[in-house]
């Protein structure tokens, strides 16, 4: 994957991450309970990746 694909999909996860918390704080719930845990996972890997390339 290279850093401008990276670059989008964790775009595109932080507008989903975004989205999921804010169903969750109108006072619906997930449809997935899990979702969020999954998303700021993906998240974390993506920063990992890019942490590992600058060294």
């Amino acid at each position: 994957m290279s850093k401008e694909e990276r670059q989008e999909t964790l775009k595109n996860l932080k507008e989903s991450l975004l989205h999921e918390r804010a169903l969750i704080s109108m006072g619906g719930s997930s449809p997935s309970p899990g979702k969020v845990r999954g998303i700021r996972r993906q998240i974390a890997r993506l920063l990992t990746v890019e942490r590992e390339e600058k060294r």
